[in-house]
């Protein structure tokens, strides 16, 4: 089960492929994002909690997407732009993709698979924590703030786990 996320490339924002095995041993708060959405200004909590994290070994990936009512219709220079002026972010943001459907990216068709087969994210700002050692640890919806106890809690503890 660990090698399935490792595995998958993803494209960063300024073109570069990825394969997600750079981040073999963080703890991951995956995202899909979008810019003109109710939920964007969780952009600023993301950015908390990657702040807070990252010298424990955590990370957010943020994953643009217009699949959900063309809420992410920007090129990805202006979306980068956007999410560094207004909220400071600087985890790591990658291309616009899809995040349902038949054209869904590999690494989203996964973490369903994982947390429940055959269902569809059902919204922009979806959040997946996976654990250092490649596992879901949680799915949690559009609605749920990032810095809901719920989510520090399981990060604090997935960041405990070796």
């Amino acid at each position: 089960m660990t090698a399935g996320i490792y595995n998958i490339e993803a494209v960063e924002a300024d073109g570069t492929e990825k394969t997600l095995s750079e981040y073999q041993g963080d703890v991951l708060l995956i995202v899909n994002t979008a810019s003109e959405c109710g939920f964007t200004p969780q952009y600023e909590e993301l950015e908390e909690l990657y702040q807070r994290y990252k010298n424990r070994g955590f990370q957010v990936l943020g994953f643009p997407s217009n699949d959900f009512g063309g809420q992410e219709p920007d090129t990805i220079e202006n979306i980068t732009e956007f999410c560094e002026t207004n909220y400071g972010v600087s985890f790591d943001i990658f291309d616009k993709t899809h995040a349902r459907g038949n054209e869904k990216h590999p690494l989203f068709a996964w973490l369903l698979d994982q947390t429940a087969p055959g269902r569809e994210i059902e919204w922009n700002f979806e959040k997946f924590l996976v654990s250092r050692r490649g596992e879901v640890l949680g799915s949690f919806k559009s609605s749920t703030r990032p810095t809901d106890p719920q989510i520090t809690s399981m990060i604090e503890t997935g960041l405990e786990q070796s």
